[in-house]
């Protein structure tokens, strides 16, 4: 079995993010390994163990440094990368043609994972238009998954805590979320073994992509800002009781 796990290169979320003017901000922070990506390669990796003979391949699309996060892929249970380079912001309809172009020029995909979102742009576009560039069925959110012959069983959360079960035939693509599994990190020896795997260096450019009918372009960035007006809580128990929720109730926390 072939998989591709589509993975993407995000500053980390604990990084304090500075703004150089409306549209860029401070690449001068640390970057990693987008956090559902884990948990696709993740799974991708526990496929491939009960399927001998597959190979795992981890593609990104993302300045040279990107390369990085493919390592980190790799560490955690990819066979080689493919890095599509280029130092444009591409937006998800870039992004998918650009990832499906490499994919088709590899090789034949049996299974191709992603995360549900990345938590950078949070788009959660980029799955869909991959599946519709590749003429796969998407299932995404997956929180459970099992392959019977050419055919795999997925569950995805719903909002509320719902789940929905469906049937995809293979080759289909797959958006993990955060409960299909706990993300098995690499032990040092993984990370050592994972500078001497092959990374494929194509530049976007070369793909010779047809432009999309649209496009998304970023046109300012601001710093999110939290309003705060404190209100006093007095009188006896059941006074503040009462204040509070209604407080909740103007939040939308209760009904």
């Amino acid at each position: 079995m072939q998989i591709y796990v589509c993975v993407k290169h995000v500053p980390d979320s604990a990084a304090n993010i500075h703004l150089l003017d409306e549209t860029r901000i401070d690449e001068n922070v640390a970057f990693l390994l987008n956090p559902y990506d884990e948990h696709a390669v993740s799974e991708a990796a526990a496929v491939k163990s009960g399927w001998p003979g597959s190979e795992i391949i981890a593609v990104t699309l993302g300045k040279p440094d990107a390369e990085a996060t493919l390592r980190s892929a790799m560490a955690m249970g990819a066979d080689r990368g493919i890095l599509v380079s280029t130092d444009a912001l591409c937006d998800s309809m870039v992004t998918a043609r650009a990832l499906a172009a490499a994919i088709q020029s590899d090789g034949k995909p049996d299974l191709i994972f992603t995360g549900k979102e990345s938590i950078d742009a949070e788009g959660m576009q980029t799955q869909f238009r991959l599946g519709a560039a590749l003429d796969m069925p998407v299932v995404t959110n997956v929180s459970g998954l099992s392959i019977d012959g050419n055919s795999a069983q997925v569950v995805c959360e719903l909002a509320g805590g719902q789940t929905r079960t469906f049937e995809a035939k293979l080759p289909c693509v797959v958006g993990a979320g955060r409960g299909l599994n706990t993300p098995g990190y690499p032990t040092l020896p993984d990370i050592m073994k994972s500078r001497k795997k092959p990374v494929k260096n194509i530049c976007l450019d070369s793909l010779g992509l047809v432009p999309a009918t649209g496009t998304a372009k970023r046109i300012k960035l601001s710093p999110m800002t939290l309003s705060r007006s404190p209100e006093p809580i007095t009188g006896d128990s059941a006074q503040m009781a009462a204040q509070i929720i209604k407080v909740i109730k103007k939040e939308g926390g209760l009904a």
